[in-house]
């Protein structure tokens, strides 16, 4: 499966994310092909090459006549999605792209106060800007990139000039958009990651943080506009293969020793954590000082994930403090199969580990229905559904 994964540590702009894919190995023609479907008049795309702090990379250009920028039209939500409806793209780029549009008219709708369909789109309606972030799913859609990752984002400090005014760094609707993801100030005093940037990695990045175990086939880097500065102005990709024999990645592990909960606060605050989507929470009986019975609870949750579930801890038990550790791990490749029973079909988990089948475990939930449906003791259900797996591989 191949994925993405954006390393920010000079920041990043839209059209540095669609050079740094060019850089890995997306055709500029085909990309060009592509965005020429959309109706957004006269523009033309440049891909040359660039130097930032010695480093080679690829410059990406949208040139708009000088007549035409100062008479572009106010672009809303739904302007957006119509051009992008307009110009048949791949289904999953198209997909993409709405989504970041989607997005991205959440956050301004929220800082100014408004509905989604009210929101005029101001640099991010422009021409260029639209191309970005258009160019950018494409891009991924012609390296075949399934899953896109991203390192913490930094922003930048001071000041910036906009069409609404100065505004702090960074800008609210990038702030927006950054929240809930893990952020850093950055070195520079400037705008280290712009408001398109920002929407295209929070939309499509599943998690920020370390780079998850991968068969690296590319490393790109897209360049941005500046060149004066001691951080090089460049955004890396890698692009490469999650293992077909393991799957690898980063989670984090939160845990908390409470010694003043009963059974039944530890449960409802076991229930908030999975219903928060946790990959897997557990508690135990813990001795504590002065010889205190208590319990440790643990989660483990995605690493953008990490202050949410540290939330709910604080807020469903009456711990004090929250322990939190980076967590690598490989993971068996698992698929779904289905076999057939006499009490009717029944879903193995099989995990794998290239070719070879490790462990296949019947779903306790089908075996239970079915045992409840034909009243039988569920380990019949069981034993029947495993006999019936290990028929179909020798056959």
């Amino acid at each position: 499966m191949a994925v993405a994964y954006f390393d920010c540590f000079a920041g990043a702009g839209g059209d540095m994310i669609v050079a740094a894919l060019l850089d890995a190995g997306c055709d500029f023609a085909s990309l060009r092909a592509w965005l020429a479907k959309l109706p957004l008049g006269e523009y033309s795309l440049a891909c040359q090459p660039a130097q930032r702090g010695g480093i080679t990379a690829v410059k990406f250009n949208v040139e708009v006549p000088h007549h035409d920028l100062d008479h572009q039209p106010q672009r809303r939500l739904g302007d957006c999605l119509s051009l992008i409806d307009q110009a048949g793209l791949a289904p999953r780029a198209a997909d993409r792209a709405r989504q970041v549009f989607t997005r991205l008219a959440q956050a301004e709708a929220k800082v100014h106060g408004c509905h989604v369909d009210q929101v005029h789109f101001h640099e991010v309606g422009a021409v260029d800007s639209i191309i970005d972030i258009v160019a950018a799913c494409v891009a991924l859609e012609l390296l075949e990139v399934h899953r896109v990752y991203c390192s913490v984002i930094p922003v930048g400090s001071g000041t910036i000039t906009c069409a609404h005014g100065v505004m702090p760094v960074p800008a609210p609707a990038t702030a927006e958009l950054l929240r809930g993801t893990k952020t850093r100030q950055g070195e520079l005093l400037a705008e280290m990651t712009t408001p398109t940037a920002a929407a295209v990695l929070t939309t499509l990045a599943e998690s920020f943080g370390p780079m998850p175990a991968m068969d690296l086939a590319a490393v790109g880097y897209g360049a941005g506009s500046r060149d004066n500065e001691s951080l090089p102005n460049l955004l890396r990709v890698f692009v490469g293969d999650l293992s077909d024999s393991a799957t690898a990645d980063a989670v984090v592990e939160l845990s908390a020793n409470i010694d003043d909960s009963t059974g039944e606060v530890i449960g409802a605050a076991m229930d908030a954590l999975l219903s928060a989507g946790c990959l897997d929470v557990w508690a135990g009986p813990i001795i504590m000082k002065k010889s205190r019975p208590a319990w440790q609870i643990s989660a483990l949750c995605e690493v953008g994930d990490a202050e949410a579930v540290e939330r709910i801890l604080f807020a469903e038990t009456t711990t004090l403090g929250v322990r939190r550790r980076l967590c690598h791990r490989s993971k068996l490749h698992r698929t779904f199969q289905t076999v057939n029973t006499p009490y009717g079909p029944v879903r193995i988990k099989v995990a794998s580990r290239g070719d070879q089948i490790v462990t296949a475990s019947p779903e306790f939930v089908d075996c239970h229905k079915a045992a409840q449906t034909h009243h039988v003791p569920v380990r019949e259900v069981l034993a029947s559904a495993q006999a019936a797996h290990r028929r179909e591989q020798h056959e």
